[in-house]
């Protein structure tokens, strides 16, 4: 929206050509979403005490846990806001990649908000049904896929990229929808997954949201994808006001989410936000890098599968609990060092994972 205005002020004033820049129109976008969860925050977690909408705990979990009862919970609202509309405000309405990722990002919240809803005001303690909530995932998951394949101007748009290695590109034909399916749906519920302590799941997204970002911006700029020997992919580049939004609006939830938190995502962030991280990996083609840079998930969610199979073919547990962070609880890290070590790990990994960017 702002960017359209300041086109039209440029006629009279080329200073404001300085908002045609994709690095400064992220850089406001961070500060808007940051700024907005700072002056929206507060007020959401008063009206969410005010409206007993508190979180539920594991009878069966850590005992630290029992008293993060009642903290207020589907805070991921606050989130959804700022990136809506920091994006809105600062983004190129003409890019349809802006537009394909606040569609999967919002109505996978929606789908969480609905599931909170369920089970916090509603009463009903199982929310939506494992079924339904994979039904609707998938519905969102397959339309955006879709649409992505059938809207592709580039060759590259729609091939799997494997990183360290410059020339191999694989041409999908449909299965890039049904890639496209996994990344999304499996990352939104990986992500859910680890949202299970104080900031364990937010500031990874951050990292991992900002590393997309800088691939978004490499990628969706001629000179420095053929620099890097990736591919060119035209509409990239603008989804780096989308990861700016992210990285701002997490970095202001933290500040109420950080332990111990005065607010909880819920399923409204947690579903939304691994969904925002999918679909960005798919448009610029760094599915793997994905995996790599979001490790912490992808061991949450695998933590989860071995300890369900473990007990169904032997009866016996691997994990003391899962996902594992409840685990090395249960082994005696106190949460904050559970929190800053797997912290650190994305780190790392979010590290290792832009390295790949050289590394052809």
């Amino acid at each position: 929206m702002l960017l359209y205005l300041a086109n039209l002020l440029t006629e009279y004033e080329s200073g404001f050509r300085v908002f045609q820049y994709l690095t400064f129109r992220s850089i406001l976008g961070a500060l808007t979403a940051l700024m907005i969860s700072f002056i929206v925050g507060p007020v959401m977690i008063r009206r969410l005490s005010a409206g007993n909408i508190g979180q539920s705990v594991r009878h069966d979990g850590p005992e630290s846990h029992f008293s993060k009862a009642g903290t207020p919970t589907m805070g991921g609202a606050l989130i959804l806001v700022a990136i809506s509309v920091s994006t809105l405000l600062w983004g190129d309405w003409d890019n349809r990649y802006i537009w394909v990722v606040l569609f999967v990002t919002l109505s996978l919240g929606v789908i969480g908000f609905i599931d909170d809803y369920r089970k916090i005001v509603a009463g009903n303690s199982k929310g939506l049904s494992a079924r339904s909530k994979l039904f609707w995932q998938s519905l969102v998951a397959v339309s955006a896929s879709v649409f992505l394949f059938k809207s592709a101007t580039v060759a590259a748009e729609t091939q799997f990229i494997v990183p360290f290695f410059k020339n191999v590109m694989i041409d999908l034909g449909w299965g890039y929808v049904v890639v496209s399916y996994f990344v999304i749906v499996g990352t939104s519920n990986a992500v859910n997954l680890t949202d299970g302590l104080d900031g364990l799941a937010i500031l990874p997204t951050v990292l991992v949201g900002g590393a997309l970002g800088i691939f978004a911006y490499v990628s969706g700029h001629s000179t420095f994808a053929e620099y890097l020997a990736i591919p060119y992919i035209p509409a990239a580049g603008e989804l780096v006001v989308f990861c700016g939004a992210l990285v701002g609006a997490g970095l202001g939830f933290l500040w109420f989410n950080a332990y111990p938190a005065q607010v909880f995502m819920g399923d409204v962030g947690a579903l939304a936000l691994g969904g925002a991280l999918g679909i960005l990996a798919v448009l610029v083609r760094q599915e793997i890098v994905l995996m790599i840079m979001g490790g912490v998930f992808v061991m949450e969610t695998v933590s989860v599968i071995l300890q369900v199979i473990s007990f169904k073919l032997t009866g016996k547990r691997i994990f003391r609990m899962a996902p594992i962070h409840h685990h090395f609880e249960l082994k005696g890290w106190p949460e904050p060092r559970v929190i800053v070590r797997f912290w650190i790990i994305t780190v790392i990994l979010v590290l290792i994972g832009l390295a790949t960017l050289k590394l052809r």
